[in-house]
């Protein structure tokens, strides 16, 4: 075992830290399975040296017995048959209660391991999800996470299992003839010579059939949330021979693995049975020259079996281990993905704020040689309404970003009522903040649960108040279930006016300080518009707010434009909402 996997064995077993209890337990449910194994031949040694021969019965089966008793031959038959039924109902309860506890620890280490991702997902910054998409992470989260119960229940402890009935096993055939013993251990030393050999083979075609089986996915989460488009351009035959494409690399790579471990199989089965042949050339000699009885010799075969089976038990985990190991060096590579959003050893915490902004030579880019933003300044006072205009790819979105703290400032630094937004507790400065989109995002349950999204510990009454603001609860109730009626995914069962008030109904609940709008009305008729930007005007009231929009009339209700071209701050104006719109207007009609 080298170093890194040393340390990533250690990683899994800290990781594994809540279940020790039940983890130990089980190694030593495995561990009784040892005694049951041994005794489950000798049934057979009983009939053919004490009911046949004249051998007499162990010290264990006369215990049961009254002392002197005389052991006829039905006893003797009796006493095998009762042995058989004993040894096999043990060990039948011994698999039941073995089984329920595996499932109910294997299940729980999962979801334990499982959770611990899906929290550190939702942590790294949107500038790792943009580059390396949702796919990828999905499949580490849903598949990648279940191999450390293949491996700490599946693998581990039937390991450690087999490895004490093998040395059982080897004990107790030394002490019956040790010859044979020595033909039976032979087969040890180049069995784990091949095992060696496999592993670190399997291990890299293992990590290849992930990667392959991630990359397929993401052609089916990509079409299955793309349906639309999918549907519009009549390209389900296309994306269906993409998926197609993609995954016959992944069963390509299946089958190099299954071909790998099936050579190692068969090798491994020939050195058994070079060894068996010998076994029974040579105790069959020893029976003839009266060396051993007839019955020691079935035994020993019986033995040599058992012997046999812990060590393919052995070489066949050795190499599972590395498809478990190969998915989860997937989910610590992950988990080691720093966050690019951190917090400071001094953040203070932020109860409620003021809203006052000031940007100081802002630059950033998603590429490390490309800015998105250069050197931004402007300042922002508390109650200000902020439009940001300018053509698409201009950083109008990025800027929000960058507001929001989804992402880092390359260069400069944003100051929030005095002090630099990096200095502040990051889940305290995001509450400062409410978000509706161009594109509102709903949760696949109830219309209740989507506006109380906002402020989970909201009242019925506040919820119901909410939504009346956002001119939203008339359409509420005419709904089948009211405020119970599930939205569907991404809120797919209502209209997009409907998403959009109960985005701004969500708004209004949280009551932060600070109101981002994108684009909020674009998609929109004039009607529906209308009722929105009058639920939007009551929730800009007493609220720093920044709109993106590309609609110059809705700038006229901004007391501050910030006009973003390339990347740059072209225009700022302040207190002139009206007569920049109109001057913009005569520029684009001119230019027209």
């Amino acid at each position: 075992m080298n170093r890194s996997t040393f340390f990533t064995f250690r990683r899994i077993w800290l990781q594994a830290r809540p279940f020790w209890g039940q983890i130990v337990l089980l190694f030593f449910l495995s561990l009784l399975a040892t005694p049951i194994a041994l005794l489950k031949p000798y049934a057979v040694k009983l009939v053919i040296d004490s009911a046949f021969g004249h051998e007499p019965l162990p010290v264990f089966i006369r215990f049961f017995f009254a002392e002197g008793y005389k052991f006829s031959f039905t006893a003797i038959i009796f006493a095998a048959a009762a042995l058989v039924i004993i040894t096999a109902l043990a060990e039948n309860l011994l698999m039941l209660v073995n089984w329920v506890l595996t499932t109910y620890t294997g299940e729980k280490l999962v979801l334990h391991f499982r959770t611990r991702l899906f929290n550190h997902l939702q942590r790294l910054s949107l500038a790792y999800h943009d580059t390396a998409g949702t796919s990828d992470s999905l499949y580490r989260l849903q598949w990648d996470t279940t191999g450390i119960r293949t491996l700490l229940l599946g693998n581990v402890a039937p390991l450690f299992s087999s490895f004490l009935t093998l040395f059982a096993m080897v004990g107790v055939i030394f002490f019956i003839n040790v010859p044979l013993a020595i033909i039976a251990v032979s087969v040890i030393p180049p069995l784990f010579l091949l095992i060696r050999y496999s592993s670190s083979k399997l291990k890299k075609n293992w990590e290849q059939v992930k990667d392959k089986e991630s990359r397929a996915l993401s052609v089916l989460q990509e079409v299955l949330t793309s349906l639309r488009v999918v549907k519009a351009f009549g390209q389900e035959d296309g994306e269906e021979e993409r998926f197609v494409r993609q995954s016959d690399t992944a069963v390509k790579e299946q089958i190099k693995v299954a071909w790998m471990a099936a050579s190692f199989y068969l090798i491994v089965g020939l050195v058994f049975a070079i060894a068996t042949a010998l076994f029974i050339y040579l105790g069959a000699r020893y029976v003839q020259q009266g060396k051993m009885t007839l019955g020691e010799l079935t035994l020993m075969l019986a033995y040599l079996t058992q012997f046999f089976a812990p060590l393919q038990n052995i070489s066949k985990i050795i190499t599972d281990i590395q498809a478990s190991m190969a998915s989860i060096e997937r989910v610590y590579a992950l988990l080691d993905k720093e966050k690019e959003v951190k917090e400071t050893s001094h953040a203070a915490h932020l109860l409620t704020a003021k809203g006052s902004f000031r940007f100081q030579q802002v630059s950033f880019g998603y590429a490390p040689q490309k800015q998105t933003l250069s050197g931004l300044s402007f300042e922002i006072r508390p109650g200000d309404r902020v439009g940001i205009m300018g053509s698409t790819g201009s950083g109008k979105s990025t800027l929000i970003g960058l507001l929001m703290r989804f992402y880092d400032p390359a260069l400069g630094q944003i100051v929030l009522d005095g002090k630099d937004i990096r200095d502040y507790k990051l889940v305290d400065y995001r509450k400062q903040f409410s978000l509706v989109l161009q594109e509102p995002v709903l949760f696949s349950t109830s219309i209740y649960e989507n506006i109380k999204y906002g402020k989970p510990e909201a009242t019925e009454t506040e919820i119901v108040e909410a939504a009346k603001a956002a001119n939203a609860h008339e359409f509420i109730l005419r709904c089948k279930e009211g405020y119970h009626t599930l939205v569907g995914e991404r809120g797919m069962q209502l209209s997009g006016g409907e998403r959009q008030r109960i985005s701004i109904a969500r708004a209004f609940i949280k009551n932060a300080p600070v109101l981002i709008l994108d684009e909020p009305t674009s998609s929109l008729d004039v009607k529906t518009e209308a009722q929105i930007m009058e639920a939007m005007e009551r929730l800009m009231k007493g609220r720093t707010t920044f709109m993106i929009t590309h609609r110059l009339d809705t700038l006229k209700s901004c007391n501050v434009v910030l006009h973003l071209e390339k990347g740059q701050l072209v225009e700022a104006v302040r207190d002139g909402g009206s007569d920049f719109v109109e001057e913009k207007k005569k520029e684009f009609a001119f230019s027209a």
